[in-house]
């Protein structure tokens, strides 16, 4: 019996699961070429971010940025998009961040335009002579309307992005603000960054355009004790003033399920914003594994019917391995687990779920668990015309050929 009618028995499609996988985007993040170091002379990393290792073959500059982006995708199926941070601008000459304008995204709208892939935006607080900790919630009112005019520009930029390609932006703000040892006061800086972010949404565009999305974070190295953007924080100013949640799986307590969350936000928001990491005891940002946790939120994603609600992208760094490797490991992944949430009968789970019949409930999800899955994994990527068990060759090609020359 093949794979397909195995599936069938279990009323499973297999050839809508494909066709469904291939329409939905996974937006990969474009500092993993090298190492968040984006093109605008930031220096050393900050904010609690570090990307460990010293493997060669470094993108430098956006001509070998792309070209590694280009190799990658080559070897990922599925639709396309690419996440930029906002050092990621390419000028003619040094730019302040607060003073980005759209035209500084022009060359990655071209480069993007012409190979279908739509683009996502996230402003950079971190690895900045100002960013010294606090950001937004900084005491000092000068480094405060910094920052604000920073992210209300990067608000600009993703809006244009979005009208530019005809498919809405998300614009994510995420910042380091915090403190290493117990603060004196966890309520002001709240309230500040409360304030700086009224300022930058008071700004307000077409939601055709944009995407807003604000991501909390548990703590950060040199920020243990308090971290401004908490979760608690975050979600009620989301919940308040009509914008959206990002859930970073690594950026909540080891304990916490992040799939679990997903459901409880989709009861509430429009969208859910989601970076997909594999953290080891913390917020490591390692690439992206198909593991327990990853299945897990795919299954809530597709359970929920919510594959066009739930905006995934993709977030890691590692220095220690093959940055292009690491791409396309992570990508795959994230789409195998949409596939193995695809290929479950949830209509059927649920009703024996309500039906209180917990058993047979137990049953069938173990027996999934043996199904021919990989089968079905090679008729999607040959499918998607993309190289099978085997890509790794081309990336030993690209290495030999390419990223050795750097050195």
């Amino acid at each position: 019996m093949s794979a397909t009618e195995k599936y069938a028995a279990l009323g499973v499609d297999v050839d809508a699961a494909i066709g469904k996988l291939a329409g939905i985007p996974v937006s990969m993040h474009c500092w993993q070429g090298d190492d968040i170091a984006g093109f605008m002379d930031s220096g050393e990393l900050t904010g609690g971010i570090q990307a460990t290792g010293n493997y060669p073959g470094k993108a430098r500059g956006f001509a070998q940025l792309t070209a590694d982006l280009d190799k990658a995708f080559s070897l990922i199926p599925g639709k396309k998009r690419l996440a930029l941070h906002a050092i990621y601008a390419v000028t003619e000459k040094p730019v302040e961040r607060d003073q980005l304008k759209p035209e500084h995204f022009d060359a990655w709208l071209d480069w993007a335009g012409k190979r279908g892939i739509m683009l996502d935006f996230n402003p950079t607080l971190f690895s900045h002579p100002l960013a010294d900790g606090l950001t937004l919630s900084h005491p000092d009112a000068k480094i405060r309307r910094f920052w604000v005019d920073h992210v209300k520009a990067c608000r600009a930029i993703a809006a244009y992005i979005g009208k530019k390609q005809g498919s809405p932006c998300l614009n994510n703000i995420w910042i380091p603000d915090g403190f290493k040892n117990n603060p004196a006061d966890r309520l002001t800086p709240r309230l500040r960054l409360k304030e700086s972010l009224d300022e930058i949404f008071s700004v307000k565009y077409d939601k055709k355009y944009i995407v807003d999305a604000v991501e909390s974070k548990v703590f950060g190295i040199g920020l243990e004790s308090c971290t401004v953007g908490s979760s608690e924080f975050y979600l009620s100013y989301a919940a308040t003033r009509g914008i959206n949640a990002m859930l970073d799986n690594g950026h909540f307590h080891p304990t916490e399920s992040t799939a679990d969350k997903i459901p409880s936000l989709l009861a509430f928001f429009d969208n859910v914003a989601l970076h997909v990491t594999h953290h080891v005891r913390w917020d490591s940002d390692h690439v992206v594994l198909y593991d327990d946790e990853i299945r897990d939120i795919a299954d809530e994603i597709v359970r929920n019917d919510a594959c066009d609600r739930v905006l995934i992208g993709l977030d890691y760094f590692d220095a220690s391995i093959n940055r292009v490797a690491a791409w396309v490991i992570g990508s795959r992944n994230m789409q195998k687990a949409l596939l193995s949430a695809l290929l479950k009968p949830h209509a059927k789970m649920k009703q024996l779920q309500d039906e209180g019949r917990f058993t047979e409930l137990m049953y069938l999800s173990e027996e999934l668990k043996s199904m021919p899955f990989d089968e079905v994994w090679e008729q999607y990527l040959a499918s998607q015309k993309v190289r099978g068990a085997d890509w790794f060759e081309e990336i030993k090609e690209y290495e030999k050929n390419i990223l050795k020359e750097r050195q």
